[in-house]
């Protein structure tokens, strides 16, 4: 029986999008290879290795008809030596630019496919919260490995393939159609049907690797999800349930995949048949022109090489025409990540900010989340002094970290404004807004590199000096050392080598580090036990100094010394006041304080 809580239906597969199509192919692929401008010198140096090859490939059915020829007794000894001899020296040319135009070409794909993977990380850390809300971390990953690294072999070979191909297919036509116009004209009447076949089966092969590619995508976002959350998934005996959820949607990857197989397949049979049984046709039609004396046999000799080398060229483009349509799926994905245009950005009149005195102020704003239909802030009027210490309280889901959020601009405001010193925060460079800020939050991200590194992200100049007095004044100098390394001792992924009160400690020299102007402290003790909770708390004091600061609060303990306390309740200020005012009031907060020590004396006495 499906669990409640998570979405169990993974067996079945991604829709098809609509919107695949309305880019064309030749367009997408255009789009990739205009990465290669930048190296246009290399390119240059590829295309002419590439129609040089190209060309002297054209060159040996000339002198393979004169080798029949001389088989067969209408050449002698000596000049059949000497064709050997200019077939040998051809093919060592050719040898040489083949190297030229492998090399740069397979040099342009993986220069462009690393070019494209910073281009779209840089894309997505630009991205606003919202779009992260709605795609998942395994989804974006699944984009920038299994879909870009598709994208390698379309320049790195199939391109030059393509190319190739095409040039061996015009030279051919051309030198076949000089030698007889009759013959050619009845073998490219196979030409038609192989250019219905490629529109038709192109099309249906990019919805299929589209969906296919999509389907994958949903499976790395549930595989990472349960990999992230490994210590739940084994804490509730969760192994198979997780094991069988990922198993199906692999299963309804694989059944797309497994289409795109079946179509792969069929396309390249009818294309191959098509093609060899026009090598057939030739081959009989032609000798009954030597018969009857309207060809030259070396002349057909000729005619036949080139019609090898034409059906070979037609069944390779056959094939990579099916890999161009699974490419151009993964190519829409990889664009659309480019094209999605980040919502909170600079505007046009927006002004540098190189330094604030603190104030904030909330007037009139409201915001919903684009999947609530109630606000969660509505009609917020706050004012926050230049250093002072504002703690924002009140029940869980009135808004209270939605504000700090608004501060940050994660998000901006449907309605009302917030300003920073009498300046719109939309008229303000990200940038430096943000560079004025500096947050702590209740569970505390760290990178998987040494403490050092980890405080370091503060302020990425730093000396060695600076962040050994930023962990003294978070209180972690002393833990730190404790360290068989020290401070290059590795935290691992998210710090889970640390306790809580360390990273938290550790994200408090971060913010120190940083030197912020606005500081905002969400429930930053609320997961910690009593003795980390008092060395957490005197780091805070140390880094609330001279620092206008936004105090989101869930142990009301905490911010009994506050400048004013502001309660929050459906998203609009309750009350704000004193601790002692407030709690004389008897209102909401008074209610707050009152629960919160009924629980702690149950949880005392049950101690």
């Amino acid at each position: 029986m499906p669990q409640k809580g998570r979405n169990t239906d993974t067996a079945a597969p991604i829709q098809e999008r609509d919107d695949v199509d309305k880019v064309p192919a030749w367009r997408q692929i255009i789009r990739l290879i205009g990465y290669a401008r930048a190296y246009r010198s290399r390119l240059a140096v590829a295309f002419v290795a590439l129609l040089i090859a190209g060309g002297l490939g054209l060159v040996l059915p000339l002198y393979g008809g004169k080798v029949l020829a001389g088989a067969f007794g209408s050449l002698d000894s000596a000049a059949l030596d000497g064709t050997a001899k200019a077939l040998v020296f051809i093919v060592a040319a050719q040898a040489v630019f083949v190297f030229f135009r492998h090399y740069l070409m397979s040099w342009l794909g993986e220069r462009i496919v690393t070019d494209l993977r910073v281009e779209v990380f840089e894309h997505l850390l630009k991205l606003p919260q919202k779009y992260f809300h709605a795609t998942r971390s395994g989804e974006l990953l699944s984009r920038l490995s299994d879909d870009v690294t598709r994208l390698q072999d379309i320049v790195g070979q199939d391109l030059s393939i393509a190319l190739r191909n095409l040039i061996s297919l015009t030279g051919a036509i051309t030198l076949m159609l000089m030698l007889s116009p009759k013959l050619t004209l009845g073998m490219l009447a196979v030409v038609p049907p192989l250019v219905v076949a490629v529109s038709v089966w192109g099309r249906f092969l990019r919805r299929v690797s589209r969906a296919a590619q999509d389907q994958l995508a949903q499976a790395s976002g549930g595989l990472q999800e349960s990999l992230a959350a490994i210590d739940t998934v084994q804490a509730f005996t969760r192994e198979k349930y997780e094991g069988r959820r990922y198993a199906a949607a692999i299963e309804a990857a694989f059944d797309l995949f497994v289409r795109r197989i079946m179509a792969r397949s069929v396309f390249m049979s009818v294309s191959s048949f098509l093609a060899f049984s026009t090598v057939v046709a030739v081959f009989w039609f032609g000798g009954r022109m030597v018969s009857t004396g309207e060809l030259a046999a070396e002349d057909l000799g000729t005619f036949f090489i080139f019609t090898m080398q034409l059906a070979g060229s037609v069944a390779s483009l056959s094939g990579l025409a099916g890999r161009f349509s699974q490419a151009v799926g993964s190519t829409s994905r990889v664009f659309e990540i480019l094209d999605t245009e980040p919502e909170i950005a600079d505007s046009d009149s927006a002004q540098p900010l190189t330094a604030a005195e603190g104030k904030v102020v909330f007037d009139g704003v409201s915001f919903a989340y684009d999947d609530r239909d109630v606000s969660v802030i509505a009609d917020l009027n706050l004012e926050v002094l230049p250093g002072e210490v504002c703690a924002l309280v009140g029940p869980s889901g009135s808004g209270k970290t939605t504000v700090g959020r608004l501060l940050m601009r994660f998000w901006d405001p449907s309605a009302g404004s917030i300003t920073l010193d009498g300046r719109d925060l939309r008229g303000i460079r990200l940038a430096d807004l943000r560079g004025l800020m500096a947050v702590v939050s209740q569970d505390p991200v760290l990178f998987s590199g040494s403490v050092t590194e980890n405080i370091r992200y503060g302020r990425l100049d730093a000396s060695e000096e600076e962040i050994r007095s930023a962990a003294i004044a978070a209180n972690a100098d002393e833990f730190v050392r404790g360290f068989p390394d020290g401070y290059e001792t590795v935290v691992g992924e998210r710090g889970i080598k640390l306790s809580g009160g360390q990273r938290q400690r550790l994200s408090i020299a971060r913010a120190i580090l940083r030197d912020p102007k606005i500081l905002i402290l969400d429930e930053a003790t609320s997961a910690l036990d009593s003795e980390s909770e008092h060395l957490v708390q005197s780091a805070l004091e140390e880094l609330q100094k001279g620092r206008t600061t936004l105090v989101i609060a869930h142990r009301l303990s905490t911010i009994r010394d506050a400048d004013r306390i502001v309660v929050i309740d459906h998203g609009r200020v309750a009350e704000e006041g004193k601790h002692p005012d407030l709690v004389a009031k008897k209102g909401i907060y008074a209610k707050l304080v009152a629960r919160q020590a009924l629980d702690q004396n149950t949880r005392t006495s049950a101690s």
